[in-house]
């Protein structure tokens, strides 16, 4: 009896192992695949961030919402794949609500959930208090623009730390200052002191990504990337005008950068750029502020960054030297101006042509330049700076 017992569970046992083995094997499941996006938290407008997924097979992303709350506002790029892809995409619609909204990206392999992650994209913000305008004159500082009360701009003075400049005291040496327009998303202009000392030594950082700190991220443009629509991030202050590291660092802020066409950026405007560097390195200290003109703005950037800017329909640089000799010039000062269209086909052109004189960029502008050089050197005075470019042409 026992014996017959026994012979009939051994049998039972082989033919279900060899039913088993007539089933097709499953597909191995990867336990170590992963879907990580590069930021999981997004401020409120529409955008994309990149999704990195390791997997040894065939894989997919499933977005799942919360049961209560908004759904169908975000897209995987692609949705599937096989093998490693760092270069996948979450892309998401801007969010209307005051509320924060979540998706979970849940990783498919061998048919099975291997992994998983939340992606947050935060509610409005409050909009920015815009402050009613910051007087220039106040700071009495050569390089400066006029500014008015009132135009939806902030004033941001930044020191060589990349933070914000209070006075020499505090906060050692003035780097440069930016007048930031919140409905634009660009400054308007930048100025700043140049010579050989300010620009220091090191090389170019490539910081692309970093935010200025002295205003909202959120308002920013994300330039880690590009703004999109082929247009690349160009410089007001150059990156060569500032070597030291921090220095340098700051030159990336969004508040430093305008859509610009590529052949214009590495043409004119770079040879522009070197010529008032040379001007700088021969001068006790040269003040320069560099500006973008958005009247008569016909192109937009792509989203890329975040945000869609206009692209400026000119740029312009004005310059006031001061020299250690009175042979140079008005009394040892002098001044020059360059407009020009922001079109490429003048990149391969001279920056000469482009020579006016400070007063006829103003008259251009309808503003102001270099506003404290009256009360530094008196109205006569100042007057006939601004209005000689004679010795730039």
């Amino acid at each position: 009896m026992f014996h017959r017992i026994t012979i009939s569970l051994a049998l039972a046992i082989a033919f279900l192992a060899a039913v088993a083995s007539c089933q097709p094997a499953a597909d191995p499941v990867d336990y170590d695949a992963t879907v990580v996006p590069k930021n999981s938290v997004a401020d409120s407008d529409d955008g994309f961030t990149y999704v990195a997924v390791t997997a040894k097979g065939e894989w997919s992303i499933e977005l799942q919402y919360p049961s209560e709350g908004p759904s169908d506002w975000a897209v995987m790029d692609p949705s599937s794949g096989s093998g490693n892809k760092t270069d996948a995409r979450i892309r998401y619609s801007q969010n209307e609500a005051d509320e924060s909204r979540t998706v979970t990206l849940v990783l498919i392999s061998g048919g099975k959930q291997v992994n998983s992650a939340v992606f947050t994209q935060n509610g409005r913000d409050p909009q920015p208090s815009v402050p009613d305008g910051y007087d220039t004159t106040t700071a009495g500082w050569l390089e400066l623009p006029e500014t008015k009360g009132g135009d939806g701009c902030v004033f941001l003075p930044h020191d060589m730390e990349g933070k914000k400049y209070l006075n020499k005291a505090q906060s050692g040496v003035r780097n440069w200052s930016s007048y930031w327009s919140y409905d634009e998303h660009v400054s308007y202009w930048v100025a700043y002191p140049h010579n050989n000392a300010l620009i220091g030594s090191g090389e170019r950082t490539n910081a692309w990504g970093v935010f200025d700190p002295l205003l909202p991220s959120s308002i920013q443009p994300n330039l880690s990337n590009t703004y999109g629509g082929g247009w690349t991030r160009g410089h007001q202050i150059p990156s060569a005008d500032r070597y030291n590291e921090k220095a340098n660092r700051s030159t990336f802020y969004p508040t430093n950068m305008t859509p610009q066409e590529y052949n214009f950026n590495a043409g004119i405007w770079a040879s522009l750029e070197g010529q008032v560097r040379s001007y700088a390195g021969s001068s006790d200290t040269t003040y320069v502020v560099t500006g973008c003109v958005l009247e008569g703005s016909t192109q937009k950037s792509g989203s890329n960054s975040g945000f869609v800017v206009k692209v400026p329909s000119a740029y312009y640089k004005a310059i006031l030297q001061r020299s250690t000799s009175s042979a140079v010039g008005h009394n040892g000062w002098r001044a020059a101006a360059w407009y020009l269209p922001h079109d490429s086909s003048i990149a391969n052109g001279s920056y000469r042509d482009y020579v006016i004189s400070v007063d006829e960029l103003e008259k251009k502008l309808g503003y102001d330049l270099f506003v404290n050089l009256p009360s530094a050197v008196g109205s006569k005075l100042a007057d006939e700076i601004e209005a000689d470019c004679a010795w730039a042409k």
